[in-house]
């Protein structure tokens, strides 16, 4: 705690003699306590803006302070409920721009229909970029995003720069501290769940390789599906058997891949599994799922709040106390903030297998 705090303080420090503009952070509703802990990270607070709902459930939004001239960083995930979380996003960026802000940066963590990119059958709608299209015509002057499902997302955006982090560099340092030592001597295999989570999962080899973690190979998970969200088997490229298996993937919805998925590593021969993803969406089931699943541990970020509506001694409630393991994003925001506002290079954010990352 007292390493964070004096992270913490340089960062407030760097803010302050970095040459950084004017600027205020505001949040919508969807993620507050990740709001709270970057405010609380850059030493300032949130800035005052009433958002809520009128009888009839439309968005009720004022604005309690001056942002003329000012750059605005707004942090608003379009998590569940996500239209509710999109359109509540859409009129706070209207009106910091009827109310004269110089630049809108939207923070969104989380960017909802990024499962939608691409016509998979007929006459349907390439979602994430009607989404991108609704910002920009909104007035986002640059979008930041945690782990975005696919990187052509960034092509979706026009005229606004997009920069896509990585929570693995938080999740990567949490894991070797709390995780990697109960492993002993025994190897480790980073699983992708399919074909195209393969440089994803090979970014997170090469960070923990970085950090002098040894005996860590690649696997690859091939499903074949019955239905989306429903395997009716699976075959591995790599060996994972003697191993300790580590799924990573950028979300998790209803758990249902997951957890078959790391109930045929473990009847391959795993020695157990555990699974990284970034975005806990946790639909329906998911909770419960995790809870009777063999995976040892669930490692995510805090770009959606984890439900807690699930019945005392139930299999949910096994699962976020004893299983999920919650890894803060709120610092890696807070320094691309710092970084952006002041003009400076983000790219050390994007820096793989650092365990502390050069200054913005």
């Amino acid at each position: 705690l007292l390493m964070a705090a004096a992270k913490d303080d340089k960062l407030s420090a760097l803010l302050a003699d970095s040459g950084a503009t004017n600027f205020k952070l505001f949040a919508g509703n969807a993620a507050p306590e990740l709001a709270k802990g970057i405010s609380d990270i850059l030493g300032m607070p949130l800035g005052k803006a009433t958002i809520g709902r009128f009888n009839d459930g439309e968005c009720n939004i004022q604005l309690g302070e001056n942002v003329r001239n000012t750059h605005v960083f707004l942090v608003q995930s379009t998590s569940p409920p996500v239209n509710d979380s999109l359109m509540e996003l859409f009129l706070l960026v209207r009106c910091f721009r009827r109310a004269s802000a110089r630049t809108v940066t939207a923070i969104v963590p989380y960017y909802g229909y990024a499962r939608q990119d691409r016509k998979t059958t007929a006459r349907v709608p390439i979602s994430a970029s009607d989404v991108a299209m609704l910002l920009e015509a909104a007035g986002v002057d640059r979008m930041l995003s945690v782990d975005l499902h696919c990187g052509q997302i960034q092509g979706f955006f026009h005229h606004a720069p997009v920069d896509n982090l990585h929570a693995f560099v938080e999740h990567v340092p949490f894991i070797i501290k709390e995780i990697v030592p109960s492993f002993g001597d025994n190897p480790i295999a980073i699983v992708s769940p399919d074909a195209g989570g393969v440089a994803r999962a090979k970014m997170f080899m090469e960070a923990m390789t970085s950090m002098k973690v040894p005996n860590i190979t690649l696997a690859i998970t091939i499903k074949h599906r019955v239905k989306a969200g429903e395997i009716e088997g699976m075959n591995i490229v790599g060996e994972i058997k003697g191993k300790h298996c580590i799924i990573v993937d950028d979300m998790i919805d209803t758990a249902g891949t997951l957890c078959k998925s790391a109930e045929s590593l473990r009847e391959m021969g795993a020695l157990s599994v555990s699974a990284c993803c970034t975005h806990a969406l946790f639909s329906g089931p998911a909770l419960d799922r995790i809870g009777k699943s063999v995976m040892s541990h669930v490692i995510v970020s805090d770009t959606i709040p984890i439900r807690h509506d699930y019945a005392p001694n139930s299999d949910a409630e096994k699962a976020v106390k004893e299983k999920i393991k919650i890894v803060s994003c709120a610092r890696l925001l807070a320094q691309a903030i710092v970084s952006i506002n002041s003009g400076q290079s983000v790219s050390s954010l994007f820096a793989v297998g650092r365990g502390e990352r050069a200054a913005p």
